[in-house]
């Protein structure tokens, strides 16, 4: 089966990654840099299996005198077709316009340069009583640059397992007005011609509070702790703490009768 042979790459990946930071004598860590990742995540229903992805995350960086919301460093526009095979289990497949702002104050390079991905993902939910529990397989295929004026694009592929839980407080389901907390965690390794050694990009542990507004609303918000290798040196971890906040929405233009399925798809 086509699951298969992800789980056996991702296990392969693990292993790379153990032996990696095994074999290095010396690893440093750069001071953590504080970040504000605002996120928007729609599910727009089409027919009866298909639905269109629709995400917008604006993410800020630091500046020297202002922490986590210093200036503009990211801009996402994220979209798919997704396909729900089942009330556990989807699928989606589209692109991604990643607009990469200049943070660096002592740069003279560009200040905007776009990046481009394919991607795509397999969701699985797996209910237990009242908690929810996800695994999801994401593929990202990414063209990206530096800044400087002579910089050309590179390729590297994404290869990202995320595991997450949702647990409501106030209520045995979720429904509006219920409470939640959702620890997750996601390793996102990377492959490509330029990397060399540097195979773990980012580790990310992630917990959130959320509230469900109502059957087409939740919000929610969070901290994250990531940590991962730098490209140009394997032995160079950089750190980040961010602060997040999530808006999930569901739409249905068609007849009201037709409600999405009880599967959150949510990021």
């Amino acid at each position: 089966m086509k699951i298969d042979r992800y789980l056996k790459l991702y296990f392969f990946f693990f292993v790379c990654v153990f032996e990696l930071v095994q074999a290095q004598e010396t690893i440093t860590f750069k001071e953590p840099v504080t970040k504000t990742w605002i996120n928007t995540y729609g599910n727009i229903r089409l027919t009866n299996r298909f639905y269109w992805v629709a995400q917008t995350h604006f993410r800020f960086q630091e500046t020297e005198k202002t922490p986590y919301v210093g200036q503009l460093a990211q801009i996402y526009n994220r979209h798919a077709i997704g396909y729900i095979y089942s009330k556990n289990f989807n699928v989606s497949l589209g692109g991604v316009l990643r607009l990469n702002f200049n943070t660096d104050e002592t740069s003279t390079g560009r200040n905007l340069v776009p990046e481009w991905r394919i991607w795509h993902q397999y969701m699985f939910a797996a209910p237990v009583s009242s908690l929810l529990f996800y695994h999801r397989l994401r593929i990202e295929h990414r063209w990206t640059k530096k800044f400087e004026d002579d910089s050309e694009y590179i390729f590297r592929n994404r290869w990202r397992y995320m595991f997450k839980a949702k647990i409501p407080l106030n209520s045995d389901k979720f429904k509006p007005k219920t409470f939640y907390v959702s620890p997750e965690a996601e390793l996102i390794l990377q492959s490509g011609k330029k990397v060399v050694g540097s195979l773990m990009e980012d580790l990310r542990l992630h917990m959130s509070v959320g509230y469900v507004v109502s059957p087409k609303l939740t919000l929610a918000t969070g901290i994250m702790y990531s940590h991962g290798q730098t490209l140009s040196d394997a032995t160079v971890f950089k750190q980040s703490w961010t602060a997040r906040f999530h808006m999930y929405f569901s739409l249905d233009p068609r007849n009201i009768k037709n409600k999405i399925p009880s599967i959150h798809m949510d990021d």
